[in-house]
């Protein structure tokens, strides 16, 4: 009983989160609201028992994504970001546009047919962990989909230094 009032109480709190983050009229204050909204999330991943990813989510998204947000925040002009109407006259289609891909989108759920067990099956996660089972899959049936986007992380780490390296020379 208690996991599942866990787990609709993190459900609640996450679309209650991601509301307040996008409709706050001040950018600190959504940066604030998302801080909270990833810890909700890894607690959620918590009550899967998926303790990599919740450790995954406070370190990447919480650590690094949201301070280059923040920074990113720090660097806009705050008094007229507050101060300007930031909503269209053509939020009711915006709605109804959200309404009918939220539609698509779980129909779409609904007709994926669910495939046969793979070899974790959870008795194997169980006397295993799932970091485990993780690295086992991923350092070997998806070796080099992972190199691949190394390779790629690793050439855009490259332009970003070559981009910066020459913007401090003008």
């Amino acid at each position: 009983m208690l996991p599942q009032v866990l787990f609709l109480y993190f459900a609640f709190a996450i679309v209650a989160l991601s509301l307040a983050v996008i409709t706050r009229k001040n950018p600190v204050h959504s940066v604030i609201f998302m801080l909270v909204l990833f810890f909700h999330i890894a607690a959620l991943y918590l009550t899967l028992n998926a303790e990599f990813l919740a450790a995954i989510q406070i370190i990447v998204y919480a650590g690094a994504i949201l301070v280059l947000f923040l920074f990113v925040v720090l660097m806009l002009n705050l008094k007229e970001e507050v101060t300007e109407h930031r909503y269209i006259s053509l939020w009711a289609v915006g709605v109804l546009l959200s309404i009918a891909i939220s539609a698509i989108f779980l129909m779409t759920l609904s007709s994926i047919p669910l495939g046969a067990k793979g070899v974790f099956s959870p008795d194997v996660i169980a006397s295993e962990t799932h970091t485990v089972a993780l690295g086992k899959l991923l350092y070997t049936e998806f070796l080099y989909p992972f190199e691949i986007a190394s390779v790629i992380l690793l050439v855009a780490i490259v332009g970003a230094v070559v981009l910066a390296k020459k913007r401090l020379k003008s």
